[in-house]
């Protein structure tokens, strides 16, 4: 008997990623890093030279600014929304995931090692694209994707 892999879930295949990441160009992008060494960091930068608006939120660095762009507090400040990229430890995965879904967003995005299950079934019963335990960073080469041009 076969065993779904954590990483594409029910609702989630290449034309799932394909669709979220040419579909959509705002991203929220939670638990964002002034860190250089971050793999948030690294990601919003990579995001921002594929064209996408990125909103780093992050409540302990509101006000201060990473790769030009104002951090926010919270998800509210970072409207409108379509994309929700998290990096936050699986914990504290689902408040982020409720608010996404009452402030509008179409696409969940949970990095790698980021797993909430429970909440990923909430989101896809509310219609929301949920990708889980994968990199936009990653999965934008894999599927030979071409850059739109950004910062």
């Amino acid at each position: 008997m076969s065993v779904p892999s954590v990483t594409s879930g029910p609702a989630t295949t290449d034309d799932d990623i394909r669709a979220a990441l040419t579909g959509y160009r705002r991203v929220a992008l939670v638990g964002a890093s002034n860190k250089p060494e971050r793999p948030s960091h690294g990601v919003m930068g990579f995001l921002l030279r594929h064209g996408f608006d990125v909103t780093p939120v992050n409540p302990g660095l509101a006000g201060q600014t990473i790769h030009g762009k104002t951090v926010v507090a919270t998800l509210d400040e970072a409207g409108p929304l379509e994309i929700v990229d998290i990096f936050r430890a699986s914990e504290h995965v689902a408040p982020v995931v409720s608010d996404a879904m009452r402030l509008g967003a179409n696409v969940v995005w949970m990095q790698l090692g980021v797993i909430d299950r429970q909440a990923a079934d909430k989101a896809r019963a509310a219609g929301l694209t949920v990708i889980m335990d994968r990199c936009p960073a990653i999965e934008w080469p894999r599927l030979g994707l071409p850059n739109r041009g950004g910062h």
